[in-house]
């Protein structure tokens, strides 16, 4: 059955060939069971800057990610807001529909050209009762997910702090990041303020750790951008072996909020 998500998606957006019976969270589906997934998913296309859902409204909507990125942005009281995750093709967001009634704890925004299909609350649970082996597959991959947290917190648990951010960029580089020839670029800009955010630490201890690995040569800016090179005898352009079969997910972050401190 042809991805009906084409008729959203131009010639000018990059896409991913995989239909969403065959993305992660529906992946070894086949036959009718597909099929119903295609027909029952809606599909929505955003712009850059186009808001998806706000932090506070109410979790009833779960949008599988075709095309594009996502950005995850957590709001506080006093005003800021930091940076949590950047999701793309063959992500998801809106877990928060596996809960009772609850709201966003974050704002999602498309940053690039967006194809999104989703589905509510009410139409994945009738789902997954007509289909229980979605449902089975479904708790495969939040079991996955759990683990993925784990190696997160593992991470975040060493107390060199170099070590932590340097980590931290090369799993960045390898899941987001560009490959071009001998290194992995960081396509998206990434403050000081929301590294610290992401491995437990002040700003300023960020600046300083940053000052050392390019003095290393472990990393390096271009045009704007954070440079991991591949060919530094640190650096392995695969995932540690620690990390390899555990896709370093930024959307941990967000379940780290009360522990993000140096």
């Amino acid at each position: 059955m042809a991805c009906e998500c084409l008729q959203l998606i131009g010639e000018k957006i990059d896409f991913s060939p995989k239909c969403i019976g065959q993305l992660w969270l529906f992946k070894d589906l086949i036959g009718d069971e597909l099929e119903t997934v295609i027909k029952r998913a809606s599909r929505r296309k955003y712009h850059p800057g186009d808001l998806i859902f706000l932090q506070g409204d109410r979790a009833n909507f779960m949008f599988l990610i075709k095309s594009g990125k996502i950005k995850i942005v957590k709001s506080f009281d006093n005003g800021r807001e930091f940076t949590l995750d950047i999701r793309q093709s063959g992500d998801f967001i809106g877990e928060e529909v596996f809960s009772e009634e609850v709201n966003y704890p974050v704002t999602a925004w498309a940053i690039d050209d967006t194809v999104t299909c989703g589905f509510s609350s009410d139409e994945l649970q009738d789902l997954i009762i007509e289909r229980p082996s979605i449902g089975i597959q479904i708790i495969r991959n939040l079991s996955t997910r759990i683990s993925r947290l784990t190696t997160r917190l593992e991470i975040m648990a060493r107390d060199d702090l170099e070590e932590r951010l340097y980590q931290l960029l090369i799993n960045l580089a390898y899941e987001h990041g560009k490959k071009n020839s001998d290194k992995f670029v960081i396509e998206f800009p990434l403050t000081h303020e929301e590294l610290g955010f992401l491995v437990g630490a002040h700003r300023v201890s960020i600046t300083k750790a940053m000052k050392r690995l390019r003095s290393s040569g472990k990393v390096f800016n271009e045009a704007r951008r954070i440079v991991v090179p591949m060919k530094m005898s640190a650096v392995d352009p695969e995932p540690t072996a620690q990390l390899q079969g555990h896709r370093t997910m930024i959307p941990t972050r967000k379940r780290l909020l009360d522990s993000a401190a140096d």
